[in-house]
């Protein structure tokens, strides 16, 4: 089962006079890139907020937002009635003015509104981690739907890899034969004559130089490979993929460095082609 890194979740609790929304945004990133939002009033649970989230999102640049609304006629905030008393006297010794244009002018003056740090209950922070728990489920149902797209879409490149390794192979002993039927007709062509021994025993060297069978084996259990660890029960595998495509690139590219022959060379620029968009997708994996 593969999971990718992008996700989002959404969830939303009601306490008495509160309204506690969480959302969380996943990204790709090489490691956990965590950044938590939260209000003052629920730090105290950061820590346990980030070991949860690190614990099941293990992987990615994610982004963790706490909003809290009052609902009910509670608030941390208070008008601090002296204050404002004593902007809205100074304000009619300066103009005439009605009362409640006076008012307004006088809330908006500093000190006017007086903030209180209430304590935060037992239940309400219950409430919160339960919330973020929820948004977490979201987050890995949504990592787990992406994660069978990128499944398909490796199955299909793996699938394309393969067949064109059936064409190497095709390909490779007539490049053989081309190559010595080439250097013979140019040794002809020279009129020079030749020990016929030396000259065989010259073009195996030189055939074994451009002999791709080690790498086409390779290249095989790379592909098949591949396809194991996509069926390995952990979710995370990403790195460990990258590093078979990796590895995969490497045989395609001696292939390439080897062939000496024009349909050959084609068909190396078609797996190439196959195998970056294989990284692309790759980068998504956790």
């Amino acid at each position: 089962m593969i999971q990718s890194m992008t996700g989002f979740g959404k969830a939303v609790s009601q306490t008495p006079n509160k309204k506690i929304t969480v959302e969380i945004k996943s990204l790709n990133s090489k490691n956990l890139d965590l950044n938590v939002r939260l209000s003052s009033q629920y730090r105290q649970k950061e820590i346990e907020i980030r070991k949860l989230t690190a614990k099941l999102l293990e992987r990615g640049k994610i982004d963790l937002s706490v909003y809290m609304d009052y609902t009910g006629e509670e608030t941390s905030s208070e008008v601090n009635q002296p204050i404002v008393k004593g902007y809205i006297k100074q304000l009619k010794e300066i103009s005439d003015g009605e009362d409640m244009e006076l008012l307004k002018m006088a809330v908006r003056m500093p000190d006017a509104i007086s903030s209180q740090r209430s304590e935060v209950d037992v239940s309400e922070l219950n409430v919160l981690v339960d919330t973020i728990q929820n948004a977490l489920n979201q987050v890995l149902s949504y990592r787990n739907q992406e994660g069978l797209a990128l499944e398909k879409d490796f199955l299909i490149r793996i699938k394309a890899l393969t067949s064109l390794l059936e064409e190497v192979k095709k390909w490779a002993p007539k490049r053989v034969e081309e190559v010595k039927t080439r250097l013979q007709k140019s040794l002809e062509e020279l009129k020079i004559e030749v020990d016929q021994n030396r000259f065989e025993q010259e073009l195996i060297y030189y055939l074994e130089k451009y002999d791709v069978t080690e790498e086409i084996t390779r290249l095989e259990y790379h592909l098949e490979y591949f396809l194991q660890t996509m069926e390995e029960p952990h979710a995370m595998k990403g790195k460990k993929l990258a590093f078979i495509a990796q590895e995969i690139g490497r045989e395609i590219n001696t292939i390439g460095s080897k062939s000496n022959y024009a349909l050959l060379q084609q068909v190396v620029v078609k797996m190439k082609d196959e195998l970056e968009k294989l990284k692309e997708q790759l980068l998504n994996v956790l």
